[in-house]
């Protein structure tokens, strides 16, 4: 039997919500209409949901049958608070967020006006291209809501393509603080690779670092900790203490306006090594010992 298909608003057409709009759209859903502010998110709509009309908030909400919320997580609470009291509510309409921090809670006032509140987080990066669509294919997808409607959130995320995950709702700061944690600080530790290398003269750093990094990528998906490699797994406190000093000249020669963040970033996760790292005790305190011993904290 094929689901209802439903006529749905998107509030925040940015990468997430022009994506999401375009995949239910492919499964047959009316898309009612686009929020959109910046110009980035006009154009976004333009390309991934042509043809559907730029709207304001009441009139999405006036026109759809489920409301889908993907605005920053800041946001969310007041958007949902502010839709609330318009009134306009219908009884038994769907909003879903996409906000991996948030359950059903921040949803509340929709709920006590009468809607069906679900949330939905696709745990992968969005680039706000179509790109993203097939990358949905098989995308994990954190869902929370009621015992009730937890089969509901479970069919959207299939037709997204995904595979739903139900997070509690206490859960979910933890949940996303993971994802964070993994996906953002990825990409910061790479561009400081990037720039290290960069800085020795090596045109193409990314292609360079290419395939050390997805064989550790792809060994710490499978492995965990024992993965690890590298001067303080051996123990190498020679090594460690050259690093150090070689990443010291990297922060304080760079250009104006440069981060100089590198030297921080290796110490703490180098200690996250350490702490993982099966070494004699001797051994340990002397790299811990490098490791903590900042001259720059002296200095100032």
């Amino acid at each position: 039997m094929t689901p209802p298909r439903l006529g749905i608003g998107v509030i925040g057409a940015g990468r997430v919500g022009a994506v999401l709009g375009a995949a239910l759209r492919a499964e047959g859903h009316a898309i009612t209409g686009a929020y959109a502010v910046s110009d980035a998110s006009r154009e976004r709509a333009g390309q991934l949901l042509p043809g559907v009309p730029l709207l304001d908030v009441p009139a999405l909400v006036e026109r759809s049958e489920m409301l889908l919320l993907a605005v920053p997580d800041d946001q969310l609470g007041p958007l949902a608070a502010g839709i609330a009291e318009t009134g306009m509510m219908p009884g038994g309409q769907l909003v879903m967020h996409t906000s991996g921090r948030y359950g059903t809670d921040v949803l509340g006032p929709l709920a006590e006006a009468g809607s069906a509140t679900l949330a939905l987080h696709p745990a992968m990066t969005f680039t706000g291209t179509q790109a993203d669509l097939a990358r949905l294919i098989g995308c994990p997808m954190g869902i929370t809501a009621t015992a009730e409607l937890l089969p509901v959130a479970a069919a959207l995320a299939v037709e997204l393509g995904g595979e739903a995950v139900v997070v509690a709702e206490g859960d979910r700061p933890l949940y996303h603080a993971a994802l964070a944690h993994a996906g953002n600080h990825l990409v910061v530790l790479v561009d400081q690779a990037r720039d290290a290398l960069s800085r020795l003269g090596i045109e193409d750093p990314g292609a360079y670092l290419r395939p050390l990094l997805e064989a550790a990528l792809d060994e710490s998906l499978r492995h965990g900790a024992k993965a690890l490699t590298g001067p303080v797994l051996r123990g190498d406190a020679g090594t460690v203490s050259a690093h150090l000093g070689a990443l010291r000249d990297l922060d304080a020669t760079g250009a104006p306006g440069d981060p100089m963040d590198t030297s921080a970033t290796y110490r703490a996760l180098a200690l996250a090594a350490l702490s993982r790292a099966r070494l004699p005790e001797d051994t340990r305190t002397l790299i811990r010992g490098l490791l903590e011993d900042d001259p720059q904290l002296e200095d100032d």
